[in-house]
């Protein structure tokens, strides 16, 4: 990007309390701004975030956290459309927070969410926000709860949180949703060989999709057998049974279903305070797992470690030295400099 580009950019930032006041308005160019700096490592972008998260918190905690994950071939494009679109037809805005793989290159965002969900993305009561996950754990991105506050705080009642489907995502976006949906095809017993079980037990529903056509009676068979396994597992939340049922997110049907379960889980979590006690427990995680990342963010950016660390790294690779006492050694250099 030239100097000239640059500098016509930076004329067009707005100030914080310009953003602040656009967020709260629910405009959604002020939004998808204030995700951007969010999501910038800039010094001067992470001091003009924070300024807009602190006044905008007054604001949040008001809207349903869904994370939505699928195996591969799943659907799930087609199902968080047709999700997104009949929630909006009912009157609730929505906000779709869609973490693509990254480019190892540029860390940018390979897929274009909004035109894998097309209609969505036109709705005046929707927010699609493709992030890039920049070599985060599981691919998701580590900005994602401070874009969740932010859309909360334009107004949107349901945040949708799509992941990758690999590995640990799943588990970071456990901590920082409500309910947990996991979308799958037919052949339970099949897709059970490659799933683990440590990830059935952190859904709140499993959501056979595709069931129309010839596909109807292998989903049903598929969910029931769902229903069986998921008998034998802990409860992803306490006090609430993990549900499976089908839908056909192409046709439209079994969507409605899909929020009538999500509605259920609400009454009941809340009555029994579940719901609350698990907000405040991701607030917890969320402190701890910031902390790490400044503590880590601090050590690999100062001067002196990142002069000693390809010296180390060499020694180590030769055996000259063990990784125990590298690590000593960089620690102390550490802190004799604080």
């Amino acid at each position: 990007m030239s100097k000239e580009r640059k500098k016509v950019l930076r004329k067009q930032e707005r100030s914080a309390e310009e953003i602040i006041a656009g967020v709260k308005a629910g405009i959604r160019s002020d939004l998808a701004q204030a995700i951007t700096l969010v999501e910038s490592n800039a010094e001067r972008h992470f001091q003009k975030s924070q300024t807009i998260l602190q006044e905008i918190m007054n604001a949040t905690g008001k809207s349903v956290r869904i994370g939505i994950s699928g195996v591969p071939g799943a659907g799930k494009s087609t199902f968080i459309e047709a999700f997104g679109l009949y929630l909006c037809g009912i009157g609730k805005k929505v906000a779709v927070l869609a973490v693509d793989p990254s480019s190892s290159k540029t860390g940018g965002s390979i897929l274009g969410d909004k035109t894998r969900m097309e209609q969505l993305a036109r709705h005046p009561q929707a927010f699609i926000r493709p992030s890039p996950s920049s070599g985060t754990l599981g691919g998701v991105h580590r900005k994602t709860r401070e874009s969740i506050l932010l859309c909360e705080a334009a107004g949107y009642d349901v945040i949708l949180v799509e992941t990758v489907g690999v590995g640990q995502s799943e588990a970071i976006v456990r901590d920082m949703v409500d309910f947990f949906l996991l979308l799958v095809l037919t052949g339970a017993g099949d897709e059970l060989q490659g799933m683990k079980k440590g990830i059935m037990e952190l859904v709140d529903a499993v959501v056979v999709n595709k069931a129309d056509g010839d596909n109807k009676a292998k989903a049903m068979k598929t969910a029931e057998e769902y229903k069986q396994i998921l008998h034998f597992l802990q409860a992803a939340t306490k006090g609430w049974e993990t549900q499976a049922f089908t839908c056909s997110a192409l046709h439209n049907v079994g969507i409605d279903k899909t929020w009538d379960v999500i509605t259920d889980f609400l009454e009941t979590t809340k009555a029994s305070e579940e719901f609350y006690e698990r907000r405040n427990e991701q607030k917890k995680t969320w402190l701890y797992t910031s902390l790490k990342h400044q503590l880590e963010m601090l050590f690999f950016h100062n001067s002196s470690i990142k002069k000693q660390l390809p010296e180390i790294e060499k020694q180590i690779k030769e055996d000259q030295v063990s990784v125990s006492i590298a690590v000593n050694q960089l620690m102390e250099m550490y802190k004799k400099e604080q």
